[in-house]
């Protein structure tokens, strides 16, 4: 079997080399792949190690076949340092993967401190190699022993026991499967670098002059590098097993994000099943409100008017005096009557809004709150008017009245601002106040404060009904900002503004 093996040395190597080429590659592929997982970002210097130490063994590979062909050892000349110096660049990248599984993404410096010292002993090392050996000696043979001695056992080491770290973290995570994949991986790079970085080439380098190759095929009766080809494919295949996580991990956020989707889907319904619900019940009691009030006092005012007029036919002829007196009553009664029926009609909907526009509108508003309530309601305007719908006037009207309502009723502010400004594309209307503020989140979506949520959530009704945008700012303390950005039509055929 050994002969067999020794025939076909070539294959092993390209075997060997193809191994860790492909594993370097598939990770490659992976590790950019955006990751909540930091086994992603930490597998990078793996990536390295397979790249690189795949492509050192198929160069052994041409180097043999070289040999073979036109007899030319694979150590002559520059040939010989720059294998060793592919080699250590392999092997410490291998040392970054495991360095970086065991440190996290939270100590950088505790990882270059160790990729520092490991390469500093390399160096020195690999200096008293070239110096001080016998020179009759092959020190590129030697050089090479040290490098796996010095690099690669150690970082095979590392990668050891950054893999079952990482397997505690899948494990942390129900990945199973995930876990047990990198764990044989483990298994793999630890008999790789403890049995197959042990036995090398024969050299001066101890304990090589004892585990080397001719030693491991006279034990076991086939060549060290069929042991490290058989390891490396079994890290490479497990490896790329473990890249499946990230698969399963997007499965997870895309899971999680359908989810989250139906559950604001659900909630959103909830919202406006519960909106609906009290606009319903908010307009039969503005109209019990009505019918309270025209039976209450324009009902009593018609009321009084019928029977005075009824007096007056009957004391015209009889006492004119008292009759001239009672229709001056009747002409003050009728008077008393309009105005609480005007009052009424301007509460429904205020007539400035149709005659004088968006911010005369805003102004009278302003200015009654402020005489009834002692609250400022200052109202700023800027920018050229456009001309607008009864509809979208009324709804911009609308969310300044309930933004007011909330600040009167909720706010203990000192005074309130709206700012209205016009520009070519957009109407942009600001509710300012002084007030205590509130926790949005709180209101919004645990409903905490039923009355102030429905309120708020009216506003932004109203808002998205003309294709706007509502956005409260506020916080315990801080006052609140009301901001509605209203797009306006481009068609310019609005009737009034």
């Amino acid at each position: 079997m050994t002969d067999v093996f020794v025939q076909n040395f070539i294959i092993v190597y390209f075997f060997y080399g193809l191994s860790f080429f492909c594993m370097g590659l598939a990770v490659l592929l992976e590790a950019g792949r955006p990751s909540e997982l930091d086994f992603a970002r930490a597998l990078r210097p793996l990536a390295g190690f397979g790249l690189i130490h795949g492509s050192h063994e198929w160069i052994e590979m041409f180097l043999l076949i070289r040999e073979k062909t036109i007899n030319i050892p694979p150590t002559d000349g520059w040939i010989g340092p720059t294998r060793v110096i592919l080699l250590a660049t392999s092997f410490l990248f291998l040392v970054a993967f495991g360095a970086r599984l065991i440190t996290g993404p939270k100590r950088p410096k505790l990882l270059i401190t160790m990729l520092a010292a490991v390469t500093l002993i390399w160096i020195i090392g690999l200096l008293g190699v070239f110096f001080f050996q016998d020179p009759s000696i092959n020190r590129v043979v030697a050089a090479d022993v040290y490098t796996r001695y010095s690099l690669a056992i150690p970082g095979a080491a590392l990668a050891v026991w950054g893999l079952l770290l990482q397997r505690k973290r899948f494990i942390e995570q129900g990945m199973y499967g995930f876990g047990r994949d990198v764990a044989i991986a483990a298994l793999a790079f630890g008999l790789y670098g403890g049995i197959g970085q042990l036995f090398t080439s024969p050299s001066s380098i101890f304990p090589s002059t004892y585990l080397n190759t001719e030693a491991f095929i006279r034990w076991f009766g086939f060549p060290i590098q069929v042991f490290r080809a058989l390891m490396a494919a079994m890290s490479a295949i497990f490896i790329v097993r473990s890249l499946r996580a990230f698969e399963v991990e997007s499965h997870r956020q895309l899971e999680a994000l359908q989810e989250a989707r139906l559950n604001e889907q659900r909630r959103l319904e909830e919202l406006r099943a519960e909106l609906l619900h009290r606009t319903v019940k908010a307009q039969e009691n503005e109209r019990q409100r009505i019918a309270r009030e025209l039976h209450d006092e324009t009902g009593q005012t018609l009321t009084a008017l019928g029977m005075g007029l009824r007096g007056l036919s009957e004391s015209v002829s009889t006492h004119p005096q008292r009759a001239v007196v009672q229709a001056q009553q009747l002409e003050t009664l009728a008077l008393t009557g309009i105005k609480e029926l005007q009052r009424l009609v301007t509460g429904l909907h205020p007539p400035q809004l149709d005659d004088l526009g968006l911010l005369a509108a805003l102004r009278w508003y302003g200015g009654d709150v402020s005489q009834r309530t002692g609250i400022p309601i200052n109202i700023h305007g800027e920018g050229p008017r456009p001309h607008l719908t009864s509809d979208f006037r009324a709804v911009v009207f609308r969310i300044a009245q309930e933004a007011i309502t909330n600040i009167i009723r909720h706010a203990n502010a000192s005074q309130a601002d709206i700012n209205l400004i016009y520009t070519p594309t957009e109407i942009f209307m600001q509710i300012k106040d002084d007030g205590q503020g509130f926790d949005v989140q709180r209101i919004l979506q645990d409903g905490a404060d039923s009355a102030a949520c429905w309120g708020l959530l009216g506003m932004q009704e109203r808002a998205l009904l003309i294709g706007g945008t509502f956005i409260i700012h506020s916080e315990p303390g801080q006052g609140t900002c009301v901001e509605v950005r209203v797009p306006l039509s481009r068609e310019g055929d609005h009737d009034t503004n």
